[in-house]
């Protein structure tokens, strides 16, 4: 009788009981990534996830080497607590989980932007800790200019507020979140919107306002410390509308490849300078660094301004989907080097 050998990888993602029991790596959104896997000659299956069956995931992954995770930090009204959890129990056993819950606490949520605001592609950023704080320094701030209030974890722009002051006493809010209207209203208005990220002990990054959003942002793609790939974008979600029109919708993301001669400048820093930066100020190894994970970049200063100078508005660690095809084939590359060396 012949043994099939076990999948040495899996890639994990989010999805009921009815997507388990038919779970099927050729019907999968990610079935790009494990046909080139094959093609490569490592095994791979898919590992769906819910927290109702975590037990059952948890044996799936104790029988693999790699672990590849897709999977939001809120999803279906769930938070990752208990995913992290068995993820950390599986890396304890000697199985490579990208991304790490750690790896994620520490470049995956906004306190990023506080923690590298100094570097070359930081920007005036600030930790809120609590409603009382932000009721102090928010208005001193505003009396400067706009502020981008983020929770800090989130994604598809939940939690996300541009705001600004349109007169004494009486401010503009705008959530990018997708659907959303732009308000009016006092201060305690703003306090009111804000409050709810505050509650159960959770905190705001401040941002300052960069004008140039409506130039678009550039999504790099990096497998490790390399680029792979880029997105393109016209983020219309937070820039000021006509007042009593609604926000505009955002452009499509529109992807390219690391040679892309448009951003081979931002491509560069990454990989020669920032990279490195970001890694040593965050204290992460090399080895600590996701097998796939994108950095989003705007222009910095006013329009008209250095085309060079960009921005960090955030790192994507958790859930990085979709991504440019130049990206497969590097992730399978870095995924052979991982097994060969364990």
């Amino acid at each position: 009788m012949t043994v099939r050998a076990s999948p040495s990888v899996a890639i994990l993602y989010p999805g009921d009981r009815s997507a388990r029991d038919r779970a099927d790596a050729t019907a999968s959104r990610f079935a790009p990534l494990f046909a080139a896997l094959h093609a490569a000659g490592v095994r791979a299956e898919p590992a769906v996830y819910q927290d109702d069956f975590v037990g059952e995931v948890e044996a799936q992954l104790q029988r693999v080497r790699v672990v590849l995770v897709w999977h939001n930090p809120l999803e279906g009204g769930r938070t990752r607590q208990v995913l992290d959890a068995m993820l950390r129990r599986i890396a304890a056993r000697g199985v490579f989980v990208s991304a790490h819950p750690e790896t994620i606490l520490r470049m995956g949520t906004k306190d990023v932007l506080v923690e590298v605001r100094d570097l070359p592609f930081g920007s005036d950023s600030h930790r809120v800790a609590s409603l009382a704080q932000l009721e102090q320094d928010l208005p001193r701030r505003l009396a400067l200019g706009a502020r981008v209030l983020k929770q800090h974890r989130g994604h598809s722009g939940m939690g996300v507020w541009r705001i600004e002051q349109l007169a004494p006493e009486y401010f503009g809010l705008r959530h990018a979140q997708r659907g959303s209207q732009p308000e009016e209203g006092p201060f305690a208005h703003v306090l009111a919107r804000l409050a709810p990220y505050f509650a159960g002990g959770g905190h705001m990054i401040d941002q300052a306002w960069q004008p140039r959003l409506r130039e678009g942002m550039v999504r790099a793609y990096l497998v490790r410390d390399r680029v792979a790939g880029f997105g393109h974008q016209a983020v219309n979600a937070l820039y000021p509308a006509q007042r009593g029109e609604p926000a505009p919708e955002p452009g499509p993301r529109l992807y390219s490849a690391s040679q892309d001669p448009r951003f081979q400048l931002l491509r560069r820093r990454l990989e020669e300078e920032w990279v490195e930066q970001l890694r040593a100020r965050l204290g992460l190894a090399a080895a600590d660094l996701p097998l796939l994970w994108d950095a989003d970049f705007l222009l910095g200063g006013e329009e008209g301004t250095d085309e060079s100078h960009y921005v960090l508005c955030e790192i994507n660690v958790s859930s990085v989907a979709p991504y440019p095809e130049s990206a497969t084939a590097e992730i399978v590359e870095a995924v052979r080097v991982l097994l060969a060396s364990a």
